[in-house]
């Protein structure tokens, strides 16, 4: 799912911020392009070396995967924590962002995308096409070991005490119809529009 540089997900990035960690950086696109537009220090994690065989300068580069990696970065240091597609990756991503709270600053902030399960084409696969097949990359990426609604992404940060500063649909599907339906429901299906969701998040 992942584009070259989730520019997209620039603007949740604030301008003022001093260090910036980027798990899961994968070739390093959006940590270099945060370190250029944000002229901040940046760290990344991956559990390849696809950074550093294309030599993406960053400030510093953790190898190895976030559950095993994380008590290797220091306490209360990073303003913004990102993870860009990451969450759905990780068998217990729960324990990861508890633990990420020790390593912001008071003021730090979460910033992720997550992809939709519920999103319309997806659905339609599934209840139309009586169809849930893995595939290389999307929603149904063969290596996504947890799924996300935008209800229970809500549930899981207010069940690990995070406080939700915003949330929303990435990558609008492009449909006549589903405004229209959109309405007659009440808007019971907004959330379907969406093949992510960005959120940013912060400890209470």
């Amino acid at each position: 799912m992942e584009t070259p540089n989730r520019i997209e997900m620039l603007k949740y990035i604030p301008p003022e911020i001093k260090t910036l960690l980027d798990v899961g950086c994968g070739f390093g696109t959006f940590s270099a392009l945060i370190k250029k537009e944000r002229n901040c220090e940046v760290w990344g994690t991956d559990i390849t070396d696809k950074l550093l065989r294309d030599k993406i300068s960053i400030d510093k580069f953790i190898q190895g995967d976030i559950a095993s990696t994380i008590d290797r970065l220091p306490d209360s240091y990073f303003d913004c924590i990102v993870f860009n597609d990451v969450l759905e990756h990780l068998y217990d991503p729960e324990t990861i962002l508890l633990k990420m709270k020790s390593k912001l600053k008071q003021s730090g902030i979460i910033v992720c995308s997550i992809p939709n399960v519920r999103f319309v084409h997806n659905l339609k696969n599934l209840v139309l096409k009586k169809q849930w097949k893995y595939e290389d990359d999307g929603i149904l990426d063969r290596t996504h070991i947890r799924f996300f609604t935008i209800n229970s992404i809500r549930e899981m940060f207010y069940k690990l005490d995070y406080q939700i500063i915003r949330i929303e649909g990435l990558k609008p599907a492009k449909s006549a119809l589903l405004p229209l339906l959109n309405i007659l429901t009440l808007r019971y299906i907004d959330d379907i529009r969406y093949l992510q969701f960005a959120c940013v998040v912060k400890p209470k």
